[in-house]
């Protein structure tokens, strides 16, 4: 059974997420092709945040498990110092977004458009300096209850923020923007009332402690979102591969088709990984090995049983859940061939989440990113360029090829897991709090 944790978790990114495509959706008439283009620019910069944040998780939970509530708010400063640095060095990709992806082969006019959009949702970027820190400080309390009402709130908002500039008003994708822009901080700014009124003993006001230790910091935040990235990135590699075949039309179509499914599941997935990441980070920092132990075998059969049924649903309408997304029979059929491929993916996807998460929670982010590197970019992804275009496979073998790395990556880290010393990895958590709570510093208030 499902705990509220993970209930809730669960809500939240899904209602993130659908606020992101309703913002997309509405502005489709004006942007026209310019919104993959927009999509892969927003789902980076998000993917680079949520990974620097993620090592938030792992200090909060630990530091919330060991009973140094009063450390969580000081921890979520220097989170939001780090974030808003990047934001900065990010930035120039935001202002050249034009020339840069006319350097990379776009149409002039798409270009443009992208670039000025880009541009005009600057301020949405150093949102997520505040969103993203602010949400795994609740996390790792398990408050997440409120993420996801604020997440509905801001939904039923940005809908009606979206028709007020787009339909009425007439603004076009400078509406559009400004509405990305005000949902966006006002997400930001509502969990931090919430965080400043109504989390007392977590926040304790601003203190100097924040900028102790920064650079420590900063490298277990780079560790998260290069263990994250090198995730995520990894299958959407597949469909530039598959888009230098010959006659690519086809076979990027039912590959985006099946990649869209897949993505609908990983998004309940996400919420999987920040329940597993706090319990282990509570449980390690509370001193409860066993606790911790069971909590990954509990998670890890849950996940792969909703693996198996998402997996068993897509092999029994193969032929037909396409048509959800086109009218095409050749379409069709397409994704209907790939669906077995799809349906190991949609399991391999359901036990790789909790693999990263119980990673969180323990503080590997640095020895995940390493085993990522290796299997997915060392192994997996020349596989399938050789299965894929030397022998003849196509698409298939690309992704039969990505799927092995997949494979690899999750036997390497259930060895791991199976092997740790969980007595070992209280003990660790206990040193890591001794560092990162400056104990030998008092805490002082501004």
């Amino acid at each position: 059974m499902k705990s509220p944790l993970q209930g809730e978790a669960m809500a939240y990114p899904l209602l993130d997420h659908h606020l992101i495509e309703t913002h997309q959706q509405e502005k489709h008439h004006y942007l026209n092709h310019m919104v993959p283009l927009l999509r892969e620019v927003q789902n980076s910069t998000m993917l680079l945040k949520l990974g620097m944040a993620s090592a938030l998780e792992t200090l909060c939970g630990q530091a919330f498990g060991a009973g140094q509530v009063e450390m969580l708010g000081v921890y979520m400063q220097r989170s939001i110092l780090i974030l808003f640095g990047s934001c900065f060095l990010i930035l120039p990709l935001y202002i050249y977004a034009t020339p840069i992806l006319i350097l990379l082969g776009q149409e002039r006019d798409i270009a443009e458009l992208a670039g000025i959009f880009t541009i005009q949702s600057i301020p949405q970027l150093f949102s997520l300096a505040i969103n993203f820190p602010a949400q795994k400080f609740l996390q790792a309390q398990s408050k997440v209850g409120v993420l996801a009402w604020l997440g509905f709130i801001f939904l039923c908002i940005h809908i009606l923020i979206l028709i007020l500039f787009i339909k009425i008003l007439g603004w076009g994708t400078t509406g559009a923007a400004a509405a990305y822009d005000l949902s966006a901080w006002g997400i930001a700014l509502a969990q931090m009332v919430y965080v400043v009124g109504w989390c007392k003993e977590g926040w304790r006001g601003l203190s100097w402690l924040a900028f102790k230790d920064l650079w420590e910091f900063m490298k277990l935040s780079f560790a998260s979102a290069i263990m994250l990235c090198l995730e995520v990135w990894y299958f959407m590699t597949l469909i530039v591969l598959t888009g230098h075949l010959d006659n690519p039309i086809i076979a990027v179509g039912s590959l985006s088709i099946c990649m869209n499914l897949n993505g609908w599941e990983g998004i309940l997935f996400i919420g999987v990984n920040a329940a597993v990441s706090v319990r282990i980070s509570n449980e390690l920092g509370s001193g409860h090995p066993r606790a911790a132990k069971y909590s990954v075998v509990v998670t890890t059969i849950e996940a792969l049983m909703i693996g198996l049924v998402s997996a068993v649903i897509v092999i029994i309408t193969k032929d037909h859940f396409a048509v959800i997304f086109t009218d095409s029979k050749e379409m069709q059929e397409a994704v209907s061939k790939l669906a077995s491929l799809l349906g190991v993916t949609m399991i391999l996807n359901s036990v790789q989440p909790v693999l990263s998460g119980v990673a969180v929670g323990g503080g590997w982010q640095a020895l995940v990113a390493y085993i990522n590197l290796f299997c997915y970019y060392i192994v997996g992804l020349p596989l399938g360029f050789l299965l894929g275009y030397k022998a003849g496979y196509r698409v298939k073998g690309i992704w039969v090829g990505m799927i092995l790395g997949t494979v690899l990556q999750t036997v390497i880290l259930v060895y791991i897991i199976y092997k740790t010393n969980w007595n070992k990895e209280v003990e660790q958590a206990s040193e890591r709090m001794k560092q990162w709570t400056g104990q030998d510093s008092e805490m002082s208030e501004i």
